[in-house]
């Protein structure tokens, strides 16, 4: 069968594509609380036309994937995320945004061959017996706790309406601004107050890389400087957003990962 120049250099350009794509790790992103996988919509897009092979988790408990919050369970979102990884023949870059931080440190303490790197952005970076909820109350100059509702009878925690542009998306233009508070989900309450258990032998081995965001009002930037001085990571990158920075930078937060990935 003869080709045409034309399809011959699609062909090639093609199996270029995909050898590339085939020598970059995978990616793993992983939301955090009040948060679904559709966060990570402009990123994926990114890395994907970047030539990376990406995968959005979505976390039990909201949007399409449905479960009473009774039923969610810190256990039940690291075993999510380690079937992720499972997807893949390689090891990949796991990125965790604020409470998928503490997520993906449990997968990583049960799956460390499974994980080239961890990336922990505007992220809990935690220790053997911490939870969300033992983290937070160690943040004194974040801004989230006055607008924190626990419905102990729903079993959620909801963040006020009223409160939620400035929390999430401080420093982002007008209309996305408009926008965020309704992209807010109410949180299964369980994970946030569950400890996670880590061990200097498996997760302590797993490569790690922080993004910090400097205008954080979630996650202080000083307790992200210093959960990162008590658990060094290979690398620091710093973006000057708040604690949303795929919606409010993504393009540089996509870099960020890219760096990590190398």
């Amino acid at each position: 069968m003869k080709l045409s120049i034309g399809a011959l250099v699609i062909s090639f350009l093609t199996l270029g594509a995909n050898a590339m794509a085939a020598q970059k790790p995978p990616i793993v992103l992983v939301h955090g609380a009040f948060e679904s996988a559709q966060v990570w919509g402009h990123v994926t897009a990114r890395l994907k036309a970047d030539g990376y092979r990406v995968m959005a988790v979505n976390l039990p408990g909201r949007p399409g994937t449905p479960r009473a919050p009774d039923k969610v369970s810190l256990d039940l979102y690291r075993d999510v995320v380690v079937a992720a990884l499972s997807k893949f023949r390689r090891p990949a870059v796991v990125v965790g945004h604020s409470f998928g931080g503490i997520v993906i440190s449990d997968a990583a303490e049960k799956a460390p061959e499974k994980i080239k790197t961890l990336v922990f952005v505007a992220a809990y970076l935690p220790h053997d017996g911490d939870s969300l909820v033992s983290m937070a109350n160690q943040d004194p100059d974040a801004k989230i706790g006055p607008h924190l509702q626990i419905q102990k009878d729903k079993g959620i925690a909801v963040i006020e309406y009223s409160a939620r542009a400035d929390l999430f998306s401080n420093g982002a233009p007008a209309p996305l601004r408009a926008a965020i508070p309704s992209l807010i989900l109410d949180e299964p309450l369980a994970p946030l107050a569950t400890p996670v258990r880590v061990t200097d032998a498996r997760f302590g081995r797993v490569d790690k890389v922080y993004v910090h965001t400097a205008l954080d009002q979630v996650i202080s930037p000083a307790f992200q400087a210093k959960m990162v001085a008590s658990t060094p990571v290979r690398t620091e990158i710093t973006l000057q957003t708040g604690h949303t920075p795929f919606l409010t930078d993504p393009e540089g937060l996509a870099k960020a990962i890219e760096v990590a990935a190398k």
